[in-house]
């Protein structure tokens, strides 16, 4: 098994019993490629790709859960965020894997899951995962 898929494994477990996950990280951290790999541990059927210009992409697994994969990247204004009804999604019940939350933070739940990437040397990367309750 690579490491990518250990880190999945090991995140999938450490915060399993929270429906939000943020992933941190700079541009070509990985943030996507590691949703990616969370996504198959869930059993995701569908393509995974990173919801850059639609701002949330849906998912289904083989058994008929939903996973939210949003990208807010490239919002300009929090409100976009509560025009796609982010906060009926956040508490939905679903998994919703976030990447850019930095763009939304007054829209988080009060407690989620914060994974953070960070570009180490030659190709590896470092994460961090914290339970946050605010």
């Amino acid at each position: 098994m690579d490491e990518i898929s250990n880190s999945a494994e090991l995140i999938l477990d450490l915060c399993r019993d929270f429906r939000v996950w943020v992933f941190q990280g700079e541009m070509g951290a990985g943030k996507t490629t590691l949703i990616k790999a969370i996504c198959r541990l869930l059993d995701v059927e569908d393509p995974v790709s990173s919801p850059t210009f639609a701002l949330v992409n849906e998912y289904q697994t083989k058994n008929a859960e939903t996973i939210y994969h949003f990208d807010f990247y490239r919002i300009e204004d929090p409100v976009e965020a509560v025009d796609i009804g982010v906060e009926e999604y956040f508490y939905s019940g679903n998994y919703c894997f976030v990447e850019w939350a930095e763009k939304i933070p007054s829209f988080l739940p009060e407690s989620f899951a914060w994974i953070e990437i960070r570009k180490g040397e030659k190709e590896t990367r470092h994460l961090a995962v914290k339970i946050i309750h605010q």
